[in-house]
């Protein structure tokens, strides 16, 4: 993955001459005796002939038609136009090169949170079941209403895994919550985190956001929000910023995904391969200090006797700034009675604690991640998150390979 050095807030100003020098890659016109595009055609990339080690480094996908303009262009802040028939509507990859202190503590406090209410009038409760314990298909009613609780700090100790993620999307900076997770393949040397689909592409008719970033630990003192800008680095990025290289949700979010209504909550999830922008050597479990292990059983709820949801709530009457907590019991939701029933607790956290890990023993008596918040009702009384089986399992697989 580039790094590309911001030196003014949002803009990059490393010159295309570097950009040139590390792609180490020649650039290929068309003729007007080469295609029908003719003489005008822009400079592309050809595969074959990229420095790989070079390729390597950008991390990004090999078969796109971007040219030496583009990128140009993109470190200069193009990203930041979402015009879908620019050179991006070709790309069906995620693409996030990290662009250096783009996200500054200015710009952290600048983002919003997503709209992710639903009204009561759009759940239809139906009866519990037939007694036979099953989930599929089932909604309980309302759970009772529980309080947000603010995370006992510093979050560098008593919730070392999770943190906020900022993005960028074509309604401006937004942020979200999520949670480092445990890597099988690379045992204490994890760099997954888990959050919502939502939080990384827009669903149905829509892509993949940009500049999308990790921030374990955020504000771990507990600072008050007027303080932020102005607090001393380590007190509110205490372990930097982590870009995500690769991120992955499931396809029914991407097809079906809806920003209102529930559509898509029940596989809302994704994963983020994430590398420091520092460059620094160490994993993102190792510097963290945690990771936790993703649960895909779908345990049925009925066998659940409390699940844990932590994030960072945005909206009224929080402001983004603190870790929050909620535990409950979870309760059944069902809106799409073809996809798993999810999860369901009492909460008054709001948005921006979307894609907040829930967390549980599991058998080995560690916490597990179950699920992570997708949506909650408008009244800010409940939060309600997928249940992870076979798809969400499916996106992991693809980001730990």
């Amino acid at each position: 993955m580039s790094a590309f050095r911001s030196g003014t807030r949002r803009r990059s100003v490393v010159s295309a001459a570097a950009v040139v020098a590390a792609l180490a890659v020649t650039a290929t016109a068309c003729g007007p005796g080469d295609d029908e595009t003719g003489a005008d055609a822009k400079p592309t990339f050809s595969a074959p002939e990229l420095d790989k080690s070079a390729l390597d480094k950008l991390e990004l996908p090999k078969d796109l038609p971007f040219s030496l303009d583009d990128l140009k262009k993109w470190k200069e802040g193009a990203w930041n136009d979402w015009n879908p028939e620019g050179w991006l509507k070709d790309a069906k990859e995620f693409i996030n090169p990290i662009i250096e202190d783009l996200w500054d503590r200015e710009r952290m406090g600048d983002a919003e949170e997503p709209e992710r209410g639903v009204d009561e009038d759009e759940i239809d409760d139906e009866p519990a079941g037939d007694g036979s314990g099953e989930d599929e298909g089932v909604t309980d009613p309302t759970p009772p209403v529980v309080s947000a609780k603010p995370v006992a700090t510093p979050y560098t100790g008593t919730a070392p895994a999770h943190g906020k993620v900022f993005m960028d999307t074509p309604k401006g900076q937004m942020v979200c919550s999520a949670t480092v997770v445990k890597d099988p393949k690379n045992p204490g040397k994890s760099n997954l985190v888990a959050t919502a689909g939502h939080c990384v592409h827009g669903g149905k008719g829509k892509g993949w956001f940009r500049n999308v970033v990790f921030v374990p630990g955020y504000n771990s003192k507990g600072l008050p929000e007027s303080q932020l800008e102005t607090a001393p680095k380590q007190d509110v990025v205490p372990h930097g910023v982590w870009w995500a290289q690769k991120a992955y949700t499931t396809d029914h979010w991407r097809t079906t995904g809806q920003e209102r209504g529930g559509i898509g909550a029940q596989q809302d999830f994704a994963m983020l391969r994430v590398k420091a922008e520092d460059g620094g050597g160490k994993s993102l479990e190792e510097t963290v200090g945690a990771a936790v292990k993703v649960n895909f059983e779908l345990p049925k709820v009925a066998g659940m006797s409390e699940l844990t949801a932590r994030g960072y709530p945005a909206a009224p009457p929080f402001d983004g700034s603190k870790m929050n907590s909620c535990t409950s019991r979870p309760t059944r939701l069902t809106i799409d009675p073809e996809q798993p029933t999810m999860y369901r607790i009492g909460c008054t956290m709001t948005g921006g604690s979307s894609g907040g890990g829930w967390l549980a023993k599991g058998s080995g008596g560690e916490d597990e991640l179950y699920s992570v918040t997708s949506i909650g009702s408008v009244t800010a009384t409940w939060l309600a998150g997928p249940r992870l089986g076979a798809d969400a399992k499916k996106v992991f697989d693809e980001i730990a390979k």
